[in-house]
């Protein structure tokens, strides 16, 4: 079979004079252009047989003169249909390219940023949100504002918000020289491999600009160096110095000072913190800020992104420029994100609007500032995958760090993390400037930097006496409560034994109690000190850490609703031909043998008597185990039960 390649742009094969028009044939590129439609949309429906007499020469497509767009978006020459048929553009899963997001797929207009700057023009701006969240996409949209280009890029505004604001902001518009570094992808094993890799996307931006090489008004001197760091002579002080020599550059050659962004600046600072090269990544980068940000006169404007404020390391030290907009705080809250509203309006423009409850449900519950805000990344790939929810932010990055801080965390900041995964929430003082050491040093900093991460969301925010925060803090959704099982409650796969964790899950598949019991009390007694063992929330948590690696068979849920109560535990199988699990949990010190058994029986009966089962069976599963898990010190006694549909 055939498969047709759908070419826009510039066609390979297609010469075209000046009066090819008049003989009555029109590129995709001009169709689209005629018509207000993309030029991959136009494309498309030539593919599809949509439009008469439309054929390929070439590799591209070529479309009759007089083709018209019809009022429901169906390009043919003929009749039309009155149904409007959408265009259905597609979400930009992974895309960080403004220019292609914006023309090419599904774009939630976020242009009003750009306004809100330009009201207020701080020299140097610093936005720290969670990964995921639309950071690298909304710098390369100010970049393609701002830029100074031989391209007329005012195309990809014309449609937008930004555009409708004036005269006074338009005028902004394609007039700065601008700097775009992005360190995002910066996570190497040692500081010499992340020496050169920062230095090679430092003269990669110097190959961009390499046109100042023939600028007149450049000395030889500045040349020299231009060239000494394409041609990888410069040392590490030269490099340094390149965005202060780059940036002095760009505004004797243009007569105006660029703007500089920078983007997720502190992932290589994360690495050298957790692969040992702390020091040496940051003397470099505070000196590599120091030349651009501070007191630079070559400088218009500054954008820096990342995770975290890291200002306490002195990385902007003396930048008294620097106005930082963390997510406590109200600027720019709703441009890092999807606010509810903005999802109606992805679930309408779908078809999908009996979706939104459950996209609530899954990835709604941040707040940042006074905004409420989704998980962008999560909601373009829930309508990625068909609106089936999955936790989709959990493998985006590594969270070395959080297992570092919980394996030394003490019992009393486990239990409380494992309280807010039963729903509970509690007050804690909250360090918007947490830097990395810190978190090694003082393990319950581990708050502020799950809040920061996103792993967390701030209920309330009250201003202590010293500028930082006391936060009501809970888990924000259903995706964290999954991800807080596979990356925080972490701590057990160090103490679990991966054959014992396979044992565990064959006896809870094939509703073997005797098995079950006697491999978690072998479990028991080989990991868990008496120290260890001493409340239920332990328990729960201990038999939760061990669910949470069966995700990808279950949606696992803790402390639910159904029925006339409250479970501890519920497996809900992804497929209808598994089994469902449910699991109710007690302790008490210091019982053994009969009263421990009757224990487990209380637990099962408690699920039989408040009817646990009624979510899964509303769901269409029958066929369900229960399990009563008595727990007293290491010893353990399970009841068990199933109903068989």
């Amino acid at each position: 079979m055939e498969h047709d390649t759908i070419i826009i742009g510039r066609c390979v094969g297609v010469e075209r004079s000046p009066g090819d028009d008049k003989m009555g044939e029109l590129t995709v590129k001009e169709a689209a252009m005629l018509w207000g439609i993309t030029e991959r949309r136009a494309a498309v429906l030539c593919k599809e047989g949509r439009i008469e007499g439309a054929y390929k020469k070439g590799r591209c497509w070529m479309i009759p003169a007089n083709a018209e767009k019809p009022s429901d978006g169906r390009i043919k020459s003929g009749g039309y249909r009155k149904r409007k048929i959408p265009s259905n553009l597609p979400m930009p899963v992974g895309i960080s390219d403004y220019r292609l997001a914006s023309s090419e797929y599904y774009y939630v207009d976020k242009t009003m940023m750009i306004k809100d700057f330009l009201d207020e023009r701080p020299m140097v701006s610093l936005f720290t949100r969670p990964r995921r969240f639309g950071k690298t996409l909304n710098m390369d949209m100010m970049r393609t504002f701002f830029e100074k280009t031989d391209e007329d890029t005012s195309i990809y505004f014309r449609d937008k918000k930004i555009w409708a604001c004036g005269k006074k902001y338009r005028d902004y518009q394609g007039k700065y020289p601008v700097i775009f570094i992005t360190f995002k992808d910066v996570k190497r094993e040692t500081w010499e491999q992340t020496y050169e890799q920062i230095s090679r996307i430092l003269r990669q931006e110097f190959q961009r600009h390499s046109g100042l090489l023939e600028s007149e008004y450049c000395s030889k001197y500045e040349k020299a160096y231009f060239k000494a760091v394409l041609e990888e002579k410069a040392d590490s002080t030269d490099m340094m110095m390149s965005l202060q020599s780059l940036s002095q550059m760009l505004d004797e050659h243009y007569g105006v000072p660029p703007i500089i962004i920078i983007d997720e600046y502190d992932t290589p600072i994360q690495q050298g913190h957790m692969r040992g090269f702390y020091d040496d990544v940051i003397l470099f980068m505070r000196n590599l800020f120091s030349g651009g940000f501070k007191d630079n006169r070559h400088l218009s404007y500054g954008f820096l992104t990342g995770i975290l404020r890291v200002a306490k390391e002195s990385i902007f030290s003396g930048l008294n420029n620097l106005k930082v907009n963390s997510i406590l705080d109200n600027g720019y809250s709703e441009y890092f994100g999807f606010t509810p509203q903005e999802v109606k309006e992805i679930v309408h423009y779908y078809g999908a609007d009996e979706k939104f409850e459950e996209i609530c449900a899954w990835y709604d519950g941040y707040r940042f500032g006074d905004s409420d805000i989704f998980n962008p990344w999560s909601v373009i790939n829930y309508f990625g995958n068909g609106c089936r929810p999955r936790a989709f932010w959990q493998s985006t990055a590594s969270n070395d760090i959080i297992g570092e801080v919980l394996t030394n965390a003490d019992t009393e900041i486990y239990e409380r993390l494992n309280d807010l995964l039963q729903g509970g929430s509690f007050l804690t003082y909250i360090d918007t400037s947490v830097i990395y050491p810190q978190i090694r040093s003082n393990p319950s900093s581990v708050y502020s930097f799950l809040l920061v991460a996103g792993y967390l969301k701030a209920e309330s925010a009250e201003i202590s006496f010293n500028g930082d925060y006391m936060c009501e803090v809970s888990l924000p959704n259903r995706e964290i409560a999954i991800v807080y099982n596979k990356e925080i409650l972490q701590k057990f796969t160090n103490m679990i034994p991966q054959a014992a964790a396979i044992s565990i899950q064959e006896a809870l598949y094939s509703n073997d109690a005797a098995r079950l019991q006697k491999e978690l009390r072998r479990l028991l007694l080989q990991s868990v000190s008496c120290y260890d063992a001493v409340g239920e929330n332990f328990y729960h948590g201990f038999v939760l850490g061990l669910c949470a690696i069966m995700d990808n068979r279950y949606f696992i849920s803790s402390n639910g609703e159904s029925g006339e109560g409250r479970y501890d535990i519920q497996l809900l199988p992804r497929s209808k031909n598994m089994p469902g699990i449910l699991i109710e949990l007690k302790a008490v010190k210091n019982i053994t043998g009969e009263k421990l058994k009757r224990l487990s029986e209380t637990a099962l009966a408690q699920i039989e008597d408040r009817r646990y089962d009624t979510d899964m069976t509303s769901k269409g599963i029958h066929t369900i185990f229960k399990y009563g898990v008595a727990f007293s010190g290491k010893q353990v006694e399970i009841a068990s039960a199933s109903d068989q549909g």
